[in-house]
């Protein structure tokens, strides 16, 4: 993620966000997701904002890596024991069968659509074989900017399953539905965990 604009409001509205997702580590698919690492696995949440779920995987006992391009979030989920931080994005992602696991939780809406397939490309590499990726995003067609100023980039779901599949994923689990989010305005997700095939 490289807007300046949207990297502008997560530094600025760090703590109201950090509210937001406080509870993250209740979500059944981040337990879902933990449950199928192996015991003391390595796993990455990159774009983990407050670090809300990197927390509940190290508390698991897994070795957690937490990514985040704002310091502001970082600073939050510095404070979580066992975290390993980083400022780092998508495209910092180069390493080559590293993870058990690789949680991307409506973190890649914020990058420009053309990029999503080398983006699902390099997190397929990154994982180890059969390694789990989760991925959550807003469903919709195309790029625009919420009522608070974020990029946000769009994929229906069939080009979404359809993009996951052609870069080497098996989809195993998905879930739909509607809330709001930092900008109070009611949307359509997806969230999905997906093998590396």
């Amino acid at each position: 993620m490289s807007d300046r604009k949207t990297l502008q409001v997560y530094a600025d509205k760090a703590a109201d966000y950090a509210k937001l997702v406080s509870k993250t580590n209740a979500d059944r698919s981040l337990q879902r997701f933990i449950a199928a690492m192996p015991e003391a696995g390595t796993v990455l949440d990159i774009g983990c904002g407050p670090g809300f779920a990197a927390a509940a995987m190290a508390q698991a006992g897994l070795t957690a890596h937490a990514w985040d391009p704002v310091p502001e979030m970082l600073d939050i989920a510095r404070s979580h024991a066992g975290v390993t931080v980083r400022q780092a994005s998508y495209g910092d992602l180069t390493e080559t069968a590293a993870y058990d696991g690789i949680w991307a939780n409506f973190s890649m809406l914020h990058t420009p659509l053309g990029k999503w397939p080398d983006q699902f490309t390099a997190i397929r590499a990154a994982l180890k074989p059969g390694g789990l990726f989760h991925f959550g995003t807003k469903l919709g067609t195309g790029e625009s900017r919420d009522r608070i100023g974020r990029l946000y980039s769009y994929m229906p779901e069939e080009a979404l399953t359809d993009l996951l599949t052609s870069t080497g994923f098996n989809i195993e689990y998905s879930r739909t539905g509607e809330e709001a989010g930092l900008s109070g305005e009611v949307a359509p997700f997806i969230v999905l965990q997906a093998a590396r095939a």
